[in-house]
């Protein structure tokens, strides 16, 4: 690519769920996963889950969890996020798996 052509790298991620110190409401299980990968693909294993409301409590993350962040940024150096569900305590770790460069007009 280009200078014409600019491009962005991007951190693909993988959200596991590291600990449940509650009981599993939604039936997952410590090392469930998805993966963000290229920009804004989500994969979930095949045969498996993952709950929409654990989901719902990183999404707003993944985006800055994408991008390198200044070594001060709290979100640099934390990976923990929890389900809403009081119940469960589900506590899932964001973790960079790649990086992948996409010409910066492709994304959104």
């Amino acid at each position: 690519m280009t200078s014409e052509n600019p491009v962005t790298e991007l951190y693909d991620l993988r959200v596991t769920v590291d600990r449940i110190e509650g009981r599993s409401v939604c039936g997952m299980r410590v090392g469930d996963y998805v993966e963000l990968t290229d920009s804004c693909r989500l994969r979930i294993p095949e045969g498996h889950h993952f709950c929409i409301y654990a989901l719902q409590a990183v999404l707003p993350l993944l985006p800055a969890k994408q991008r390198k962040l200044p070594d001060g940024d709290w979100l640099e150096r934390d990976s923990l996020a929890c389900c809403p569900d009081p119940d469960e305590r589900l506590i899932m770790r964001i973790e960079r798996t790649g990086t992948v460069r996409i010409s910066t007009d492709e994304l959104t």
